[in-house]
Order: C-alpha cells, then structure tokens, then sequence
C-alpha cells in the first residue's frame, strides 16, 4: 500500500529557509507547479526533468514513494529552481533520489543553466528541511559538464558514460565519408534492390498504439529475458502518448516491403534530440538494421536544425563508434547521520576492494542506481 501523504507535504516555517537569494519551500503537489515547470525545464534542455516525465512517473512509480518538490524563488516570486524528490525505504535505509529515477537517463535540479550554484545551494537546503526521516541522498544521473559534482557536494560513488555527437566538421560529418558508413550504405542499397524500404517516423496519434506494440514486440525479439525497457513498458507507452501531443516523440521504423524490422524511440526537446531504446528482427542482422536506423536517424535530426544527439546512459561499442564527446554521468552520495553514513563509507569501500564479504554491498550499491 503507498504512503497515504505520497505527493502532498506541509508547509511549515522551517520549510521556508533562504538559499542565496532563493526562498525555498515545498509545493503541495505538482499539479500547482505546472505553468511554471515548462519554462525552466525546457532552459535546462532535459527532457526528463519535465512536469510531463516527473508527473507520468509520479502514477507509474510513486505508490511506494514520498514525493517533496521543493521550490526556489526570488525575492520578486519567480521560480528561479525546483527539486523534485522522493523519499523510500531500501532495507535499514531510507533513500532520497531525484523523482522521475530508474527510467531516466539524467537527473538533477531544474533550473536555468546560470542558476546552476543557486539550485544546488536550493538542494541542499531542501535537504535540511526535508520533514520525514533520510539517511542517505542519492543523486544519480548528475551530468559531469554541468558541474554538479562539485556544486552538491558529497561522495562521487559511480561514474557512467553517455556519449553523444555534434554535427559540424569535426562532428557528424566525418562519419557520412567514413569506411563504416559506406558499408552501411552499401548494405541499404542491396536492401532497397530487393525490397520496398522505408524509414518511418510515428506521427499517427491513432496509429501509435500499434506502432508502440510492434516496438516491444522487436526489443523483446533482441532481448530474450525481460529488460527494464520492457518491465517499464506501461510507463513509456503512457509518456509516449503525451510526447507525441507535444512533438518530442522520435520513434522510427525501418520497414521492408511494409514490415517493420527495426524500431528506434527517441525524444526531441529543446534543440537536442536522443536515442532511448531500440529493438530489431534477428533474422535480418546481417543488414545490420540498427546501424542503418542510427545513421538515418541522426542524419534526419541534424538536417532538421538539432544541435546535439545523445546516445544516452551505458558504453556500448557502437556508441563510441559514432560518439565525438562522452560528457558521462556521476552518482553523487550525501549521508545523514551515522547510519546513512556508515552505509556510504562501506558501499565506498565495496567499490575499491574485492573481498568476498563486501559483495553484498557491490550489489547495493549497483541497486541504488
């Protein structure tokens, strides 16, 4: 059973603390935040710190969670910063994390880029006066060139990568001359000898249904066991409805003779575009159909003014094969009192050594991300 006060806090004076020049304090509930989400999340350019990711993953995720949103304004009212988190018990201990975790692939406060220091300032403070018990914060998916590291504070516990790739000389173009693109040509045009080929972007609200259906059905075709794509897929196909209401939906198929044997989802938002999730018939591997649905799609997102395509969390050869930067991610961990910061030292200590008995904490440690 969810915690009945999941989504709703008290406003309290001691809720109402100053960081810098921000007023903080702790909304109701999402709802009331909404007008003045979109703006700030869409100066961050992160799709997933949007009201629409966050409120999605509030129904899908929130029943075992306690939700504290707090908010940071100026002395004239404006939203200047909001810090959506989310408060669970695992095991002993009781964990904050960013809402809108796990199906995320970055994560942090929402804000202007300008107002980086005073928003990581508003989350700390935020966790002063958190009113429920924490031992630990965690804060996962933190983009290392947005500086985070070091404005949070705390212990860096893990580091990821997250490459990604700019159009321009030095960028996108070489690999439309490279000998890896050329083969891949090479295989696309053998395949559209043989075959009616077609790339398809979904763009039909009345059709996506199918289109997310056929998705699954190729991801589970690449993946046998049940992935976290496929275990979240009630939540993404709930987001994907209201990402493609709002133009942010990037979901391809490359289809032989009207037959989808490839599938990319990806978003667009705020100028940057990203590959989340892909799925692809095995018995047409040697077309190398991923390949081709990549080097389609980020060719298509470049032409159409986008200035960055992410590849997003995990360093997958491929990745790297077209990547020109790898920003990464880090997981910073903040500890509150003995207990949160026994569990942090320990867990810092599992991920330096390899004794036998510290396995227990390698794997809390990989279940806290």
């Amino acid at each position: 059973m969810g915690d009945p006060s999941f989504g709703q806090t008290t406003r309290t004076p001691a809720a109402r603390q100053r960081t810098g020049s921000l007023h903080i304090e702790f909304a109701r509930s999402l709802e009331e935040l909404r007008e003045e989400w979109g703006p700030l999340a869409l100066a961050s350019r992160n799709i997933f710190s949007t009201y629409e990711w966050v409120s999605i993953w509030q129904r899908h995720f929130g029943t075992s969670r306690r939700l504290f949103t707090a908010t940071g304004r100026d002395s004239a009212g404006r939203l200047v910063a909001l810090v959506p988190l989310s408060v669970a018990a695992q095991g002993p201990l009781h964990i904050v994390r960013f809402a809108g975790n796990g199906p995320a692939d970055q994560l942090g406060p929402v804000c202007d880029p300008s107002d980086r220091p005073l928003a990581a300032a508003a989350l700390r403070d935020a966790l002063d006066q958190l009113p429920t018990r924490w031992d630990v914060f965690l804060g996962t998916q933190l983009a290392i060139d947005e500086d985070w590291t070091s404005l949070i504070g705390g212990h860096v516990m893990r580091r990821q990568a997250s490459p990604m790739v700019r159009p321009g000389v030095d960028g996108w173009d070489r690999h439309l001359v490279g000998e890896g693109s050329k083969r891949a040509r090479r295989k696309e045009r053998a395949l559209a000898r043989e075959h009616t080929l077609r790339y398809r972007l979904a763009t039909d609200p009345d059709r996506l249904p199918q289109d997310l259906d056929r998705l699954f059905a190729l991801h589970r075709l690449r993946w046998q066991a049940e992935s976290p794509f496929s275990l979240n897929e009630a939540f993404h196909r709930e987001f994907a409805v209201v990402a493609l209401e709002r133009g942010w939906l990037r979901l391809w198929f490359l289809e032989l003779d009207g037959e989808a044997i490839a599938a990319q989802y990806g978003m667009r938002y705020a100028g940057k575009e990203s590959s989340y999730q892909f799925g692809r018939d095995p018995r047409w591997l040697h077309a190398s159909p991923g390949t081709l649905m990549l080097l389609h799609v980020v060719s298509k997102a470049f032409e159409e003014g986008v200035n960055e395509y992410g590849f997003l969390r995990g360093g997958e050869q491929y990745k790297f094969r077209l990547a020109t930067s790898d920003p990464g991610l880090a997981t910073v961990a903040i500890a509150r009192g003995a207990v949160g910061g026994l569990a942090v030292s320990l867990t810092r200590a599992a991920a330096r050594w390899r004794p036998r008995a510290l396995a227990p904490l390698r794997r809390l440690l990989h279940r806290w991300d």
